[in-house]
């Protein structure tokens, strides 16, 4: 492996944000692309295990693993500059996007540029299901594994947590134990791991309070700070999961938006760069813009979505990420991460398969009953959508045309095809 300097990895994290297209599986994609396979700053066990930790966390699990991978290079202040620089260059862009649809609503060229780069993002998802699966599938067990994880997510809907938690344990009592694997990094101090949770805690907290003592615990900046910040703690499985816990508060309970606006601001976070968590911040902008009349209420909320959510992401990093460097050399938990790896294999096939089909029908649900795999609606089926997603994974998987540029020519040939074809 090669020492970066600050410079260079503020510059390769800085390039990341900007690019990180594709959900989790993409971004995870992204991540391994240029940090292992490029230029080779962390081996393949230490980002393996990175990931493995970060699949174990509430929150989005592929900034965490930015933040772990800065951390690892350069501390806490190489954590926070990867963390922010991921998410930052998406909430700019979804800030703008969520101003342009609370004005005007859907904006047709607008749309029409996601549409096509909604098709090379399944191109970059299906090369990181590649790669990683390479990597992780190492026996019959961990090809079982991940086949378990896939059918438990696509097919039956179980929780994720769940998933990963039986694979983990799975992984612990099935793996030979090793006593004479000794960790040779020092053994993290209790005092100073007990002093970043205090510090990130009250970086995260105590503007909730002072929030709730200003407005009131009923107006909807604190409603809206209280509930992500619950969020942060309790939604395991990313975006998806946050977006139904979303549903029930704000538009069920709230009644602060109709959830029409939920699923464009889905559509906008799955197409542009940064965590799909960043629906959030379209929702919480529209809520509080559409309920307090004006636009600088939904950059407050913007805002808040921002500390409430991500804050906590840096104390999970900064105050978990020694520990389990440390670890690493016990053989029982290096088993137990090793299956979770197996895992992730199938939970980035589920969701290279649920976004391909997003993208080539028009509408796609779960069926009801005891099996409620996704399936499509067949009557919105989409050729055009189709054959530019082949056509990009050509570009990308055959050609290496690369990622910025896979996904400018798609987004050009999606602006085109949409206004030949009207």
């Amino acid at each position: 492996m090669s020492n970066p300097t600050f410079t260079e990895a503020f510059t390769l994290f800085a390039k990341i944000g900007l690019l990180s297209f594709g959900g989790p599986a993409g971004q995870i994609a992204l991540l391994h692309r240029e940090l292992v396979d490029s230029r080779k700053w962390l081996d393949e066990p230490t980002f393996l295990n990175a990931l493995n930790f970060c699949m174990l966390l509430p929150g989005p699990e592929a900034m965490q693993l930015a933040t772990y991978s800065g951390w690892k290079l350069h501390g806490v202040r190489g954590g926070l500059a990867a963390g922010i620089l991921f998410v930052l260059p998406g909430a700019v862009l979804m800030l703008a996007l969520s101003a342009v649809y609370a004005l005007y609503g859907n904006v047709p060229w607008i749309t029409a540029l996601l549409w096509g780069v909604k098709a090379a993002v399944v191109a970059i998802v299906l090369e990181a299901l590649l790669k990683v699966a390479r990597k992780a599938l190492k026996s019959t067990a961990h090809y079982v594994i991940a086949a378990f994880a896939f059918v438990a997510l696509f097919v039956f809907a179980l929780p994720f947590p769940m998933v990963i938690a039986v694979a983990a344990v799975f992984g612990y009592f099935t793996s030979q134990k090793n006593n004479d694997v000794v960790s040779t990094l020092e053994r993290p101090s209790i005092t100073a791991t007990a002093r970043t949770v205090a510090t990130w805690g009250v970086v995260w907290l105590v503007p909730l309070a002072a929030l709730i003592q200003t407005y009131g615990k009923d107006h909807i900046f604190s409603e809206l700070a209280r509930i992500f910040s619950v969020l942060a703690v309790v939604t395991f499985g990313g975006a998806y999961s946050v977006l139904a816990s979303l549903g029930q508060d704000i538009v069920e309970k709230g009644g602060w938006l109709q959830p029409q606006v939920m699923i464009d601001g889905l559509a906008l976070a799955e197409t542009t760069p940064g965590p799909l968590i960043l629906v959030g911040q379209f929702v919480s902008f529209n809520a509080a813009t559409q309920n307090l009349g004006n636009l600088w209420a939904g950059v407050i909320a913007s805002a808040l979505f921002l500390w409430m959510t991500f804050a906590p992401c840096f104390l999970w990093i900064f105050a978990g990420a020694p520990w389990i460097e440390y670890l690493r050399g016990n053989a029982k938990l290096s088993g137990a991460l090793s299956a979770i790896t197996a895992a992730v294999v199938g939970v980035i096939l589920n969701l290279s398969l649920w976004f391909a089909l997003h993208v080539v029908f028009v509408k796609a649900e779960r069926l009801a009953g005891p099996v409620p795999i996704w399936w499509p609606d067949l009557s919105t089926f989409d050729p055009a959508a189709l054959v530019l997603s082949l056509a990009m994974a050509a570009v990308l998987l055959w050609w290496k045309l690369g990622i910025p540029k896979t996904l400018a020519l798609a987004a050009v040939a999606g602006l085109l095809w949409k206004l030949l074809a009207t």
